[in-house]
């Protein structure tokens, strides 16, 4: 079989060289028994390998069976594989057959090999070396003839480091390695993906097929496709179904495409690079939100200096006391330092006897958080005559918190 007849026979669509190199060594590893490993990212198209492996192989007419690993839960997957006697364990009624001995003589497909568990990952090692299992409950020795081929989006020799994945596996697992390459490096083969999706689509539903204009067979290849063919796909039906115009331009094809504006960066971040970076983004909007505290704190301040004192502005009071009290009883884990100095511009206007205007003073002062505390605390026990219930009222806070501050600040 060539490239070109397993590419029909199996629905297969690109014409990129690196497409053609992963079906060229899935022919060629074909009539041994080797074992072979594919990887790729997910949506790649990774369960067409071992169909092709399996129909040129001497094994083509015997059982081809696919298994999803992450799929079946950890307490059963020693059963599915490996089979289990009758009354084993809880639920256990009758004997049951596993994969490897229906499969025997066939080829079997793991798919997702990476997920499953390490007690399970022994007893394929044995299947692998010797061709013999223990069904579950079991203690006699059953022996099969398969050819297994697996399959991984995860990066194994990462899990290894992990403890997550045993290394003598990896290499028994390994013997052939088949790599799939991400829709994004098989930019030329994009568009005849589409062009197919979009015929198989319109023949489902009875409509015409809808066509790309030059733009959006521009944004579509300049696209990055993180679900690669799975996800070319699924919005090719959403564009064939919804839209109602048959051509389909740039700006109506970016409505389907999630973050379509990165997709022309010439490379992603790393998982904990963008950790990195959401970790500095948090930190900028606290240091924003606590310069954006003591902007108002400053205002506040000048309208009660602007008062001289005489007239307390009650409103500036209860906005100032939450952000004064925040500071000092450490909410937000910062305080201000006593004794910071501040320069306080006032920009006042006041005509002279002489007619003479008076633009601008410099005001500079000591501001302490703490004594103007005190001194509003002192200023509202005084305005309501020393009912500390009106007083707090007054200031914004509780009567508690009030009795609190008086006994911290020794007023009388």
């Amino acid at each position: 079989m060539t490239i070109q007849q397993a590419k029909q026979r199996f629905g297969i669509i690109g014409i990129s060289p690196i497409l053609d190199r992963a079906i060229e060594t899935a022919l060629r590893v074909s009539p041994t028994d080797l074992s072979v490993l594919i990887t790729g990212e997910s949506g790649v198209g990774k369960e067409r390998m071992p169909q092709i492996i399996h129909h040129n192989s001497t094994r083509k007419h015997a059982g081809y069976i696919a298994v999803n690993c992450g799929a079946i839960p950890e307490g059963t997957i020693d059963s599915e594989l490996f089979g289990h006697e009758k009354g084993s364990f809880t639920g256990a009624h009758e004997a049951r057959k596993g994969y490897f001995e229906v499969a025997n003589g066939g080829t079997i497909f793991l798919d997702e090999v990476a997920e499953l568990p390490v007690s399970t990952q022994v007893r394929l090692l044995r299947v692998l070396e010797t061709g013999e299992f223990l069904k579950v409950g079991s203690s006699k020795v059953e022996k099969t003839d398969v050819r297994i081929v697996t399959a991984t989006n995860v990066n194994i020799p990462d899990a290894i480091k992990k403890g997550k994945f045993r290394e003598d596996l990896y290499y028994r697992l390994n013997t052939v390695p088949i790599h799939l390459p991400p829709l994004r490096e098989r930019k030329e083969d994009i568009h005849l993906l589409f062009r197919k999706f979009a015929s198989d689509f319109g023949e489902k539903y009875r409509m015409p097929p809808v066509r790309l204009t030059a733009d959006a067979v521009s944004m579509l290849e300049s696209y990055r496709w993180p679900g690669n063919i799975r996800q070319l796909k699924n919005v090719t039906e959403q564009v064939s179904v919804i839209e109602s115009d048959r051509e389909i331009n740039g700006p109506t094809l970016a409505r389907y495409l999630p973050n379509a504006s990165a997709s022309r960066l010439p490379m992603v971040l790393e998982k904990e690079e963008q950790q990195d970076m959401s970790e500095r983004e948090i930190l900028y909007k606290v240091l924003f939100e606590l310069k954006n505290d003591m902007n108002d704190l400053k205002k506040l301040v000048m309208e009660i200096i602007e008062n001289n004192g005489s007239d307390l502005d009650t409103d500036a009071i209860k906005r100032l006391y939450p952000l004064l009290e925040g500071r000092t009883a450490g909410s937000s884990g910062t305080s201000t330092p006593e004794g910071m100095e501040y320069e306080i511009q006032r920009y006042d206007q006041d005509y002279s006897a002489d007619g003479t205007i008076y633009e601008s003073e410099v005001v500079e002062e000591s501001l302490s958080i703490e004594e103007k505390e005190k001194e509003l605390i002192k200023k509202a026990l005084h305005k309501h005559r020393g009912r500390r219930k009106n007083a707090a009222q007054e200031l914004g806070i509780s009567e508690r918190t009030l009795y609190r501050k008086i006994k911290e600040y020794a007023l009388n």
